[in-house]
């Protein structure tokens, strides 16, 4: 049985653009480091000019627009919470990042230090 465990760090590098499985997503793509240590998530989906939607995807065009416009929000609230204008001005904010054994569930900016 696994432990959740917190880790507080920063993050040390993020971007928005190509990224994801096979860089074939496009979105936030976000690098936490803590402890000597690291981890990488990203907020993405299939970027339309790599990925075309046809008859054998299991998603249509809406569903890549609500992701497209789900993970604007998310950089919106991220930049809020951090008190940034911009996506690039977010390195070296404080993060607490939590895993399940190795596993990383969940991070956020921790608004209680900014």
């Amino acid at each position: 049985m696994s432990e959740l465990r917190k880790e507080l760090g920063k993050i040390s590098s993020i971007y928005f653009g190509l990224g994801g499985y096979q860089d074939a997503c496009i979105g936030l793509n976000v690098s936490l480091s803590f402890n000597s240590s690291g981890v990488n998530d990203n907020k993405t989906a299939w970027d339309k000019n790599i990925i075309k939607c046809d008859d054998h995807c299991k998603w249509t065009e809406k569903d890549r627009s609500d992701q497209y416009a789900e993970i604007v929000s998310y950089v919106s609230d991220l930049l809020s919470q951090a008190n940034k204008r911009k996506v690039e001005d977010l390195v070296g904010t404080p993060v607490e990042v939590m895993f399940d054994g190795m596993q990383l569930k969940s991070w956020r900016i921790l608004t209680e230090v900014i």
